[in-house]
């Protein structure tokens, strides 16, 4: 038999079942042809790791105390991390366990007693499908990267930030969990580039860019270009005592960045002034309220003169 093509990372199998003799003999099986295996002996505990390793493919037994296969396939399924997991459902030999199989969003079946090339065959044809589909995700994220990118400052541009914004708001609705917006807009800008030159006034952009992007770095957030002198930050899983706390740093770290402006009537370097916002998202909402509360904030920092965070309460 064969041993199939597999990269340095060894593809990873979750392998879900309750007797151990049969457990043993696929978990050796599995890594002699050269897959990672991670073990478990029922529904719930299936459950459980796939949230925390992700594997290539599922191998799960049908019939289980706690949590059949049957039911562990159906709560995998409502999981979106899961959708595109492949399931081998081990199965009896008969047409209705096979038909409730598919029924239940198994990718395929294998029955026991164990043809253990059939066997191997579907984990090996399940796992290039995988692969491929990581492979495709990943080229779909690099293509949305560069076509929802700032061609100036390297950060989201403004649709990156609509999309994103509305994908947070809906995600945060749905766990009942806060999400906080901040615009950013850098003082007297217009004057800056007029006594500096554009060159100049982009190098500042782009000085800035990369200053939020490394405040804002947790894997959810998002630094967008909002507009010409303006930045957003998304910022889920944040309330409003967090949100407050990265803007001053924001604005703090701008200041000490010593960017000279002889145009500035507030300060002689560049400054920031700053919008807040934040609420828990509900469905009966819509984005347009947090976003509208932000530019509000933003609106009343400058009249108050700059160089300043301002809060604004999100009304739900």
């Amino acid at each position: 038999m064969n041993t199939p093509s597999l990269p340095n990372d060894p593809p990873l199998i979750l392998v879900v079942e309750d007797d151990k003799m049969t457990r043993l003999l696929l978990c050796q099986t599995l890594e002699q042809e050269g897959y990672k295996v991670v073990e478990v002996s029922n529904g719930v505990e299936c459950i459980a790791v796939f949230k925390s390793i992700q594997p290539h493919v599922i191998l799960l037994a049908a019939m289980m105390p706690v949590m059949d296969g049957f039911t562990c396939c159906t709560h995998l399924r409502s999981l979106p991390e899961s959708a595109h997991t492949p399931v081998l459902l081990i199965t009896e030999d008969d047409q209705d366990s096979i038909n409730q199989a598919f029924a239940v969003g198994a990718t395929d079946y294998i029955t026991k007693p164990f043809n253990w090339v059939v066997l191997i065959h579907r984990v090996r044809r399940l796992v290039e499908q995988s692969q491929l589909y990581q492979q495709l995700k990943a080229a779909n994220q690099k293509l949305q990267s560069l076509t929802g990118t700032d061609d100036l400052t390297q950060v989201a541009n403004r649709q990156k930030f609509n999309e994103s914004f509305d994908l947070e708001w809906r995600r945060m609705a749905r766990g009942v969990l806060p999400l906080s917006l901040i615009l950013c807009d850098i003082d007297f800008f217009k004057r800056y580039n007029e006594i500096y030159c554009y060159e100049t006034g982009d190098k500042c952009l782009k000085t800035i860019a990369d200053l939020l992007s490394g405040i804002a770095k947790r894997p959810a957030d998002l630094v967008a270009r909002y507009g010409g002198e303006e930045f957003a930050v998304i910022l889920p899983y944040t309330q409003a005592e967090g949100a407050i706390q990265v803007a001053n740093k924001i604005r703090e770290k701008v200041r000490s960045l010593h960017i000279t402006h002889k145009g500035s009537p507030i300060a002689q370097y560049v400054t920031l002034s700053l919008g807040v916002s934040s609420t828990f998202p509900h469905f009966k909402t819509v984005p347009e309220t947090l976003i509208g509360a932000a530019e509000q904030a933003l609106y009343q920092a400058k009249k108050a003169g700059r160089d300043r965070v301002v809060l604004e309460v999100c009304d739900d």
